[in-house]
Parts: C-alpha cells; structure tokens; sequence
C-alpha cells in the first residue's frame, strides 16, 4: 500500500476498525474512505455495488460484523447469521468485480471445532462439529473464509482472511447483556465496586438512569450488587485476549507486506486453511481474568460463579506460529491492557 493508497474500512467505528483507522492515520496513510451504517448498509447489495463502483477503494479491511457474546450469539442466532453473511458476501464480491487489489476478512478464531485440540491450529478448521452456541456466527465466518479462498483459486484475488482470538481496547462494547466476557466483568465489577461505595451519582451516570432504586433493579438482573458480581459458568473455561489495537497493527502489517501466495505452502495439491490466526499464544481462566480486573478496578466484595449457567467452549488458544513466521507479534500483555481499557472506561 501507499500512502496515497484509497482504503477503505468497512465497520472503522468497531471495536477493531476504530484501531485500524487510527494506526493507518498514524502512519501517514491520507486516503481512506469510511462509511456509517446510515450512510452505508453493508447487508444491502445494491448500496454495496454502487459504493464500490463510485468509489473505486484499491484496498479493503472488512472489519464490519455483527458480533457479540455468549448470551447474544445463542439468542440472535438468526440475526448473526444473515447479517453476517450478507455483509461479507457483497463487500467480497464487490471487491472482486471492482478490481480491489487487496482485501483484508476478519473472522473469529470461534470457527474452531467445539473440540479442538489445544493450542489452534490453522488446519483443524471443519475436522469436528462447533461450539452451539455460537453455531451462526462462526458457520458465516467459515463461509467468509471459503469465499475469499475461492475467489483467489477461480479469479486470482488477493483476498486474505485472519482470525483474531478475544480482543478488547478503546471503543468495546461495554453493554451488560450483549457484549463480550472482559469488558462486561470490567462494567459489572465497576459498577459494584460504586454500590460498594455509595457513589449512586456515578452509578446513574453510567447507566443513564435517574433514580437508584430503579438502578439497582436493574442491576440485579445481572447479579451486580454492592456485596456481589455474578459471573455465568464455572470460572474454569480458559481465553486468551489480544488488545485491539495490537490486532489493528497485525492487520496494517498484513496489508503492507504480505500476499495470499505467503499463506499456505506451495507444494500443497489442496489449498485450504490459508487464514491466519492473530492472537498472543497465552491464556487465562475466566476466574483468573475476573480476579485480576476484580484487583485493579479496586472492588472487596463477592465473585459468585452460577454453574446453572454454560461455560461454552472450556478452552480457546491460539496457536500463533503461522503469524510469527510471517514477522508479527503481539506487544501488550493482558493485565497492561486491562488497566488501560479501565482507564478508558472510566474516564471524564
């Protein structure tokens, strides 16, 4: 890519677009078009053709999904899977017919089979059945996969798929019911600790709320009070995470220098598993993340675990050899990133 390069980043106010966008600005990269949802609906083709056709971008970072965690990928099974698969097969296929000279598709490393051996491997994509409850979503990020696998063996394209593990940073999604596992036990334990302290002010504040009796109602809807966070599961399943934008700079190296040609090896008959896992090689328990921001946000009362809750998949590592070999890896460790997402959070 040049600096003058035209890029354009689908989904540039997520939690990884957001990244991108910043990385490539500071590094001088002057030419990059983005589009909100009201200003652009990706799940719609016809706004998606001629977007690309007026546009003409020479480079794509697919980064626009639906996502979400647990809870929502097993209520909204539906929505996760023709919301995602709509986006992904027009922003490929218009890359493909508008000559884009490199795309770049982030999936999820949950297209992992349920039980798959530890850590990821890249080849152990479709060897087993997937996880239930994020079933939808990771059968679209599969599909993403393939389409841009296809596209490269029938058209020549230059489409590169990369699968991030956990990732948290500025701009989460911090939302009690809907988001993922770090940034909810982040909100959840912060808003106790306030409780804790009597602090209603910055309670109603956070919540948009303005009466604390209805706050606490509603708190108690997801096991937050002054004395008590509840955490679904048995504290035992393991995740890794990467901050976001040590994500975005996996991905602007990406672009910058490496092809689809670098992903598998040349003396394969079959080319397929050509994604690359982006992520640190390191895990955590999920009683031991919750401990560890428990101590930095500053909070004394109870971590309850529900058992009567799932766990999902016990354990989700990455195995990252693939991406070292091509020069990247991570350089944020997990209790760093979690003091500055706090910060972040909580700031003015």
């Amino acid at each position: 890519m040049q600096k003058t390069s035209k890029i354009y980043i689908a989904g540039h106010r997520g939690l990884v677009g957001s990244a991108i966008l910043e990385n490539l600005e500071s590094k001088g990269y002057n030419n990059i078009l983005t589009r909100t949802h009201s200003e652009l609906d990706l799940t719609n083709q016809k706004e998606v053709a001629n977007f690309f056709s007026k546009e003409k971008p020479e480079y794509v970072f697919l980064a626009a999904a639906k996502v979400g965690g647990i809870v929502a990928n097993n209520v909204y099974r539906a929505d996760f899977i023709y919301q995602n698969m709509m986006i992904q097969n027009n922003v490929i296929h218009h890359s493909y017919l508008n000559n884009v000279k490199k795309l770049l598709f982030l999936g999820s490393t949950c297209i992992y089979p349920k039980n798959a051996p530890q850590p990821m491997k890249e080849e152990y994509l479709l060897t087993d059945i997937l996880e239930y409850t994020n079933e939808p979503y990771a059968i679209a990020k599969i599909a993403g996969i393939k389409m841009c696998e296809s596209y490269n063996l029938q058209y020549g394209a230059n489409f590169i798929s990369v699968m991030p593990t956990n990732l948290y940073g500025p701009n989460d999604n911090f939302d009690l019911e809907k988001s993922h596992v770090l940034p909810a036990l982040i909100r959840k334990i912060y808003l106790a600790k306030l409780l804790n302290e009597s602090n209603f002010s910055a309670v109603l504040k956070d919540l948009k709320m303005d009466s604390i009796q209805n706050a606490k109602a509603y708190l108690e809807t997801f096991g937050v009070t002054k004395n008590r966070v509840e955490i679904w599961g048995s504290g035992k399943p393991r995740r890794e995470f990467l901050w976001s934008e040590d994500m975005a700079d996996a991905c602007v190296f990406i672009m910058e220098n490496r092809d689809f040609s670098d992903t598998y090896s040349e003396e394969e008959t079959e080319i397929r598993n050509t994604h690359l896992n982006i992520g640190t090689g390191h895990d955590i328990s999920i009683q031991e993340l919750a401990e560890m921001i428990k101590t930095i946000v500053g909070y004394d009362g109870e971590l309850f675990y529900n058992t009567s809750k799932p766990d999902g998949t016990m354990r989700k590592l990455t195995d990252v050899t693939k991406l070292n070999g091509l020069g990247w890896r991570h350089s944020v460790e997990l209790e760093e990133g979690i003091k500055k997402l706090y910060k972040w959070y909580v700031r003015d």
